[in-house]
This record gives C-alpha cells, structure tokens and sequence, in this order.
C-alpha cells in the first residue's frame, strides 16, 4: 500500500525535481518494482553510462539544446541509478555523491573560497592539479601518468599521457616531424618481416607520436580523426552516388573507378574552399 501510494502522489505532479528522480528510482528498484531495473548492477549498466555521455557530446557538437537537455537527463539517471545500487549494501548514497563533489569544487577553488591569488587561467589550472595530486597522494610525476584512466579512448588517454609529461618532451613540432618518418620506417620493417607482435608495437608507437605532433600543433587528436572519418564517409557517399547514376555499385566497380571520382570531388572540395 506504501508503494502504491508513493506511485500514486509522482503520478498526480505536474513537475518534477531531483528528489523526484531519486524516488522514481527507489521504487523501480524496490520488491514489486521493475524487474530490469532492480536485476542491474554496477557492471551491467556499466556501459550505459558511456554511451549517455557521447550522446551529449553528439548534442553538443549538433547545437541541439532541446536533445542536449534530455541527454543531460539521461546522464544524470545514470549517476542516481549507480548510487541507489550502492546505497542498498550500505555503501553510499546519492547526498554522499553531492556531499563529495560539492567539497571537492570548495577544496580546488582556494582563489574563490580562500586566500591563494591568482594572475591567470594557467594559474588556476596549476593550482587545481597540484591540489588533485595531493588530494591523491600523487608523488611522483609515473603516478600522475598512471593516474590517466586505461579506459580512455587511446588518442584521448595518449594526448593527456603526453601533456602531463612535458618536461620530456620534443621541443617542437618539427621534431616530431622527424620521429614520425623514423616510426613509419621502423612500421615498414616490420611488416616487411612479417613479425605480428613487433607490426604491433611500432603500428602504437607510430599513433603515440601523431599523437604528439597533433598536441604540438594545438590539434585534438581524437576529434580530429572524428572529423576525417567524417570527411571520408562524405565523400565515399559521393562516391556511391556517382557509382549509382552508372548503374554500378561500389561493390562492383574497381580501386581505380573510385579513386578517379574520389580525386575529382577531393579537387572541386579544394577548389570551392
């Protein structure tokens, strides 16, 4: 009857808050509530959480305010469903989660909530790093390197590797340059001695050092490539499209038919730029 009637006073709001959310998730995971949502785990939405936050960024990048505010709704489900599925064994709870971030925010911010001045942006930001390395007893500059999660995404994880780890360093982008003809020779051998495991290694070490040019360029590597994968699945459709008006698919036509009609748009591209 409690349950019934905890449904009964949600259904009858015209509106809803926060504590709202919590609610809705406390009954969908209590006995006589939703069967999926009560049989989840920490591991099983695990990867809900990731593909809500890209979801967000595609709003973002999409300029879509009305999908972005649903999105962010999406997210932030995601964070009340993981701290009720703590709550129940007596872990924490979602007031714990608000508690430690509203902290942490007062605890790196000393030039708004304390004494410390700062001059510039690059101040504030050596600050809150220094604090964070405190905050997590940090003490060497391999801690703060292993501290980068494994489950970035790879040219993400790589770009904040190198960033923080700028004392060794190239001194600049044409330095790079160099390295980078010497990684694609030393991927050349290798696949020349046909050694899988060392095709491997210098396939990463040829990324990590784009990856590091990219960074000496100002460029973000992983929405850079984003952005060519864009290009290419651009210009493939007109590709197709052209293919199509021929009476010819893709699957049908030669290397040397798309790379023809891949040039002319990659020119007209270039030309209308």
């Amino acid at each position: 009857m409690e349950n019934e009637n905890r449904i009964k006073a949600l259904k009858e709001k015209d509106s809803y808050g926060f504590d709202d959310l919590t609610e809705i998730m406390h009954i969908l995971r209590m006995p006589g509530g939703c069967s999926w949502d009560a049989g989840q785990t920490h591991e099983s939405i695990r990867d809900s959480l990731i593909e809500e936050t890209y979801e967000v960024v595609e709003a973002i990048d999409n300029k879509d305010r009305k999908l972005l505010c649903e999105e962010l709704g999406d997210v932030l489900l995601q964070v009340v469903f993981h701290a009720e599925i703590e709550a129940e064994v007596g872990g924490f709870d979602i007031g714990d989660v608000i508690n430690g971030i509203c902290r942490k925010l007062i605890h790196r911010h000393p030039h708004i909530f304390g004494d410390t001045k700062v001059n510039s942006t690059e101040d504030i930001l050596s600050n809150w790093e220094k604090i964070k390395s405190e905050e997590k007893s940090r003490t060497t500059l391999t801690s703060k390197l292993r501290s980068v999660p494994k489950q970035y995404p790879a040219l993400m994880r790589a770009e904040k590797v190198g960033k923080k780890a700028e004392c060794f360093d190239f001194p600049d982008a044409d330095s790079v340059f160099l390295k980078l003809d010497e990684e694609k020779e030393e991927l050349r051998a290798a696949a020349a001695a046909g050694d899988p495991d060392k095709i491997h290694e210098e396939a990463g070490d040829l990324l990590l050092t784009a990856t590091t040019l990219c960074r000496k360029l100002g460029v973000k590597p992983e929405r850079a490539l984003g952005d060519a994968t864009d290009k290419f699945i651009s210009r493939f459709e007109l590709i197709e499209n052209e293919l199509l008006n021929e009476g010819k698919r893709p699957e049908d036509a030669t290397v040397a038919e798309m790379d023809a009609i891949w040039d002319k748009n990659k020119a007209k591209s270039c030309k209308n730029q």
